[in-house]
């Protein structure tokens, strides 16, 4: 056991060592890079990786998922999104979005003003002790029976 620690630099963790960690040092690296081209030796002399077979793994990844495409052997460029890096049209998209969200808020504060008072004004014609005195619940409209060819004349104010 203690010969396999030998094997490891003091100072380096596992987690130092890890793929996972490598692959965020060579994505910011190739994000970084001008116009997202980066030559793959130079990588891996920056990253100071010592199994250049790591750094063709992760490119293989990321090729198969679409990030990025090989220009040549040793030459890759990123075709995914850069981070912090918006365009133009996707920001006015986004502020476009907001005063959109905005105004919807608003018309829904006004709605929900609207709402309460009409709801006001049905309890207050409920409640009324008014309407309490003619309930018009369980009263039918009179209905008239007539033979056929009959018409029904209506009285006028001053009739009654």
């Amino acid at each position: 056991m203690a010969g396999a620690l030998s094997c490891v630099p003091v100072g380096t963790s596992r987690h130092e060592k890890s793929l996972g960690l490598l692959t965020i040092k060579f994505v910011s690296l190739l994000q970084e890079a001008e116009d997202g081209v980066l030559d793959l030796k130079a990588a891996a002399d920056i990253l100071a990786v010592r199994q250049k077979r790591r750094i063709y793994d992760i490119t293989n990844v990321l090729e198969g998922v679409g990030l990025i495409e090989k220009k040549t052997k040793n030459i890759i460029q990123w075709k995914g999104e850069n981070s912090g890096c918006h365009t133009k049209e996707a920001l006015d998209q986004v502020e476009l979005l907001r005063a959109q969200i905005s105004e919807l808020v608003l018309k829904e504060e006004e709605l929900d003003s609207q709402k309460s008072w009409l709801q006001q004004s049905i309890n207050y014609l409920s409640d009324d002790p008014v309407d309490s005195k003619y309930p018009s619940e369980g009263v039918g409209a009179p209905g008239v029976l007539a033979h056929k060819g009959t018409s029904f004349l209506g009285l006028d104010e001053n009739d009654r």
